[in-house]
């Protein structure tokens, strides 16, 4: 069967602005790769991510250089052995997967998972900012039963206090995006104990972790930039109690549940977690999210506009995805 292969960018507005310990945007710039044989065709999309060196250019040129072997038929194991992790492969790894779905009329969660997928409860992120702002999010958020929080300044004391007070009963994980230092790491955790915090996720910088092995963890932390593929994993066991595995970080789906299965080998709690992206690139890890721990995959939520067919949310529940979106 020859195939044919398509990259294209888009960009969505997100609702508002994204604001991380990194920096901010506005817009939600994705690359979709779709590969067409038989009459039909897969699709996958996949979010350039700066922090590990990406543009949508680089991303656009290394799906290119894919495109004989792609077309020639390569499958999913082939493009792991030869192809980088990283958005680039998750775009093409994801459409393969959609691709064989619509060839063999198997849907994909019922390959990769043993019953049928269910509804789950995501979280919802609330951006970095004063304390008094982030109060004011939470509030007005305070009806969800899971908020994710981005903090990662030198003193976040005020902000995790305030959004605690902001949304007394929700369940709330903190995402520092590698902004806490060893010298802050002890009161931080002190206060997440006191405010009652869910999960703390990558505290300190990657490949700057060491500290967190034999260090009093009152709350659970998760690894999101220090893992990336299976073999990470047993590594983090001692520094770690969770993984967030990302599609986009992992290099597709197929890693992605190598993953999870490290992750349950080595003891560790999973969270599905995703970039600013739109339904199609959380399609397959709603998917993923199938039994984990932790699910954040509001990607859609924060954008101003979805793509069309996109998935059905109800307040903090995302629905499975229908076969004319992905799978």
């Amino acid at each position: 069967m020859r195939r044919t292969l398509l990259a294209t960018t888009e960009s969505f507005p997100i609702a508002g602005t994204f604001t991380i310990s990194r920096g901010a945007k506005t817009t939600a710039e994705v690359v979709t790769c779709t590969i067409g044989g038989s009459g039909l065709s897969g699709r996958g999309e996949c979010v350039p991510y700066a922090r590990y060196g990406e543009s949508v250019a680089g991303v656009l040129a290394a799906i290119e250089d894919m495109r004989g072997a792609v077309e020639d038929g390569m499958g999913r194991e082939e493009l792991a052995r030869i192809m980088p992790a990283g958005a680039a492969r998750n775009a093409i790894d994801c459409a393969l997967w959609d691709l064989e779905a619509k060839l063999s009329g198997v849907p994909t969660s019922q390959v990769i998972n043993a019953a049928p997928p269910r509804e789950l409860v995501t979280a919802y992120t609330l951006s970095l900012g004063e304390p008094e702002a982030m109060q004011r999010q939470a509030a007005q958020e305070a009806g969800r039963p899971l908020l994710k929080v981005k903090v990662g300044t030198a003193d976040d004391a005020a902000r995790i206090r305030a959004v605690r007070a902001g949304a007394p009963e929700s369940a709330i994980i903190l995402d520092a995006n590698e902004g806490w230092i060893p010298e802050n790491l002890a009161r931080h955790f002190a206060i997440c104990a006191e405010a009652r915090i869910a999960l703390v996720e990558q505290p300190l910088p990657a490949g700057n972790d060491s500290a967190l092995r034999g260090a009093a963890r009152p709350v659970p932390v998760c690894a999101d930039e220090s893992v990336h593929q299976a073999q990470d994993v047993r590594a983090l066991a001692d520094r770690y109690d969770a993984i967030n595995i990302k599609l986009d970080k992992a290099g597709g789906l197929t890693e992605a549940l190598a993953l999870r299965e490290a992750a349950k080998e080595n003891g560790l709690k999973i969270m599905v977690g995703c970039m600013v992206g739109t339904s199609l690139g959380m399609a397959p890890a709603v998917l993923l999210a199938q039994g984990a721990d932790f699910v954040d995959l509001d990607g859609p939520l924060l954008l101003a506009r979805d793509r069309e067919p996109g998935l059905t949310y109800e307040g903090s529940t995302v629905y499975p995805p229908d076969a004319a979106l992905w799978g």
